[in-house]
């Protein structure tokens, strides 16, 4: 197949894409659907039978958006329960992570980590037997799975509901045989296809296309109304008027079911996605196929892997993450990974569709990409060397992987489950060890871990982890290290000697000795430096060497002493933490988590001119007022503070950062009891604002003209004794033009009002100020 000439695509997520790869189905032919299932649930029945434990199974093909409906009618109706879960089954399940996903779903906060399933099952029994509850378990593909599943989700007679998708008739039947129903999930009707296919390729499903005649029509035949399909053949098309493209498309698609006759159309569809996308992209995409079904896949993470695997290909005048991102994102946009937690263009995280999934699995096998295996199955027989290894093993007995010549030049391993006896480490080409999720691995796994010397990314996170060897030291070419759930408290000095690494992700429990960072020259991102005392703050002193360090993160998580001594550890860690902005490379600076401290004067930093801060989080970290300085960051997208007091001076500062897109604002109040926000304050850029008020008696206000595109507006108030006192309840909302969601939360505590007082103007930092105790009302 000739392959078409590749378009320019935009460094950011598109603006168009929803925050869920299928969002955008929410709007189209899934309102029916949405209604007739929370009819089957019977929410509004009064009868007796209402409080009974009632099942509903959809069923559907893979790519009807059986996942997408579940959601909708999960958001729609949780607020009518006590508690409430999503979570993931998947066709190889593992049943205890999905136990405990449902422990986290539903709010039970003991530890669960080392738990078998029947304990899950006793204490899930135990936290939901007199709970309104309701579950959805997304993806069940065998009885057996959900046999288990369901011994934990007890009928208590408290009207708790459950919500299954399943692509198997038989098993939905199964599932909803006792007190259920099934919903039967229907293609789209044509008029919801063309309306789908218009909004996802030009972003409007009113556009006029009448110079593409009958054309999108015959595309829409041979998608039969499935809408990952439609969502796949629009992404290719994403922006292209010209008939001549769209003719190309459908000239393809039959060209490829002509060759392939009883090929399934959704594969055939993902074909010709999969061959429109550059060769470079492709080997990313393929990458994906080493993660499990629905599994959570970190953006940074998956960068780091990329570029240890030598994906990432340089470009001048380019960092490699910033390529690797925009393989990201190109990605997103067109359709074949979908995006979690979107925030103004960047997404955090993706996940695979399954049916995208199971297709790139098969060409990943195919072209001998990634090796997957089942460590409980029978092994890798094929003659060709294994380049790079997945492995799933959720078989509690010892499982041994099969040792061969075939294993000696693989580069990469990934094991999920439990650890598996191989030959296999000494293995002289590994480039990426992940076991981070390998549960049960001990010190002992890593004993000859310097024999990988040619390693570049370790990743560890089992709690039986405790140390790290002394000679990890000599792996030189290590670039990304991360031990974050590890039982690790303390690196060995010998981790200075790792000149390439650029990536070091650790618990805020671990201890650095003195010199010890200042020595870590290539160090670009630094996640999480714990400070447990005072005396640990002098330490920032040593990243003041790193001249290439653009992400740090700071957990603050000590109290500081009452009084004139609390004053003088507080000007002291001021200065240590202004020293981090002379930093020109850093990029983002968060600090968190901060337990008590006195309120601190920003005014003494001195950010140098070419500072190119992005993201600049003081959480828990309060200061007395926003220095003027703030406004010269003109990179910074992200501001997140605490401010004593908010007075109509820091309003107008704020409005002036030019590129500010979010921000997180937590104040005892305004002063003079007022908080206005006037259409003169600026805020040009802004999309998303949070406000919380600690205190009762401010009056909050937003004038015409302000914040002319703010999107989201999430604010956080406090009652007293029963009285609302924060001022009108429309606050001016009327005036914020682009408002398209707004959350609000009413808490039942607020800081003490006899010791705050909103009409003080504010505090200069020369002596203590109150003291601000929570209170609940």
């Amino acid at each position: 197949m000739e392959q078409p000439a590749h378009r320019s695509r935009s460094y950011g997520v598109d603006p168009r894409l929803p925050a869920l790869y299928e969002e955008i189905d929410r709007l189209v032919g899934i309102a029916g659907p949405k209604k007739e299932v929370i009819e089957l649930l019977a929410m509004e029945m009064n009868g007796s039978s209402s409080a009974k434990l009632r099942v509903v199974s959809i069923a559907g093909c893979g790519g009807l958006g059986k996942t997408t409906l579940a959601k909708q009618v999960y958001d729609t109706i949780r607020s009518q329960f006590s508690c409430a879960a999503f979570a993931s089954v998947s066709q190889t399940p593992d049943v205890r992570k999905i136990l405990r996903d449902i422990a986290k779903g539903v709010g039970f906060i003991q530890n669960t980590g080392d738990d078998d399933e029947q304990q899950l099952i006793d204490k899930l029994r135990g936290y939901l037997q007199d709970k309104r509850y309701l579950v959805v378990l997304d993806d069940v593909w065998d009885a057996e799975a959900w046999k288990i599943i369901k011994l934990a989700l007890l009928n208590n007679d408290h009207g708790s509901r459950i919500i299954t998708t399943t692509r198997n008739a038989r098993i939905a039947s199964f599932i909803s045989s006792q007190g259920g129903n099934v919903y039967q999930m229907k293609p789209l009707s044509f008029s919801d296809s063309k309306r789908l296919i218009f909004k996802r390729a030009f972003g409007s499903e009113s556009l006029s296309c009448t110079h593409l005649g009958s054309v999108p029509d015959e595309l829409l035949r041979k998608c039969g109304g499935l809408p990952l399909a439609i969502i796949t053949i629009a992404s290719i098309l994403n922006d292209q008027h010209a008939k001549s493209e769209w003719d190309r498309v459908l000239n393809d698609i039959g060209y490829a079911l002509a060759r392939n006759f009883g090929a399934g159309t959704m594969t055939t569809i993902l074909s010709l996605s999969y061959f429109d996308i550059p060769l470079h992209l492709r080997s990313c995409l393929l990458y994906l196929s080493v993660f499990p079904e629905d599994y959570e896949i970190k953006k940074q993470h998956l960068i780091n892997r990329w570029t240890a695997e030598g994906l990432v290909h340089a470009e001048q005048g380019r960092t490699k993450y910033e390529i690797a991102e925009s393989y990201f994102n190109d990605l997103i946009n067109r359709s074949m990974i979908q995006p979690i937690d979107v925030k103004y263009g960047q997404a955090k995280a993706c996940r695979v569709h399954d049916i995208i999934l199971d297709y790139i699995k098969c060409k990943a096998s195919e072209e001998n990409f990634v090796t997957s295996i089942d460590a409980v199955g029978h092994g890798y027989t094929s003659d060709y060397k294994v380049r790079r290894l997945c492995v799933s093993n959720y078989n509690e007995g010892n499982t041994t992987l099969w040792a061969s010549k075939i294993l000696t030049q693989v580069r990469s391993v990934t094991i999920f489950g439990l650890p598996v006896k191989t030959s296999l480490l000494p293995s002289t080409a590994l480039r990426v060890l992940d076991i981070g999720d390998c549960r049960g691995m001990n010190d002992h796994h890593l004993a000859s871990i310097e024999r990988l010397f040619h390693l570049m990314y370790l990743r560890l996170c089992s709690r039986s982890i405790h140390k790290l060897p002394e000679k990890i030291g000599e792996l030189q070419y290590l670039q990304t290290l991360d031990v974050q759930g590890t039982s690790i408290n303390e690196l060995p000095l010998t981790i200075a000697k790792l000149q390439r690494l650029s990536h070091l992700y650790v618990n805020r429990e671990v201890k650095f000795q003195d010199g010890m960072i200042g020595q870590m020259l290539s160090l670009e991102e630094m996640r999480v430096y714990g400070v447990q005392s005072c005396d640990q703050w002098k330490s920032l002193q040593e990243f003041g060497r790193l001249t290439k360090l653009k992400i740090l993160e700071i957990k603050w998580n000590s109290d500081m002493p009452d009084g004139s001594e609390g004053i003088i550890q507080a000007k002291a860690i001021q200065t240590y933490v202004g020293t981090l902005l002379s930093l020109c490379n850093l990029q983002n600076l968060y600090i968190t988590d901060a337990s008590r401290m006195y309120p601190l004067s920003l005014e003494s930093w001195h950010p140098d001119a070419s500072c190119g801060l992005r993201n600049l989080w003081l959480k828990g970290f309060p200061i007395y007022k926003v220095p003027n300085w703030i406004v010269s960051l003109g990179n910074l997208r992200v501001l997140k503070l605490w401010i004593f007091f908010l007075r109509s001076e820091d309003i107008v500062i704020l409005g002036a950062i030019p590129s500010l897109v979010l921000l997180k604002l937590t104040t005892a109040g305004g002063t003079s009891g007022r908080i206005i926000i006037h259409g003169s304050d600026g805020f040009r850029s802004l999309k998303y604002f949070y406000l919380s008020i600690g205190c009762c008696g401010t009056a909050l206000e937003f004038g015409a003209g302000s914040m002319p595109k703010v999107e989201h507006l999430n604010l956080v108030l406090c009652v007293h004794k029963m009285e609302f006192r924060n001022g009108a309840c429309s606050f001016g909302i009327q005036h914020l033009l682009a408002l398209s969601r707004i959350e609000f939360q009413i808490r039942g505590y607020c800081w003490d009002d006899n010791e705050c007082d909103p009409t003080v103007d504010e505090y200069d930092g020369t002596s203590q100020p109150p003291h601000c105790q929570i209170h609940k009302r």
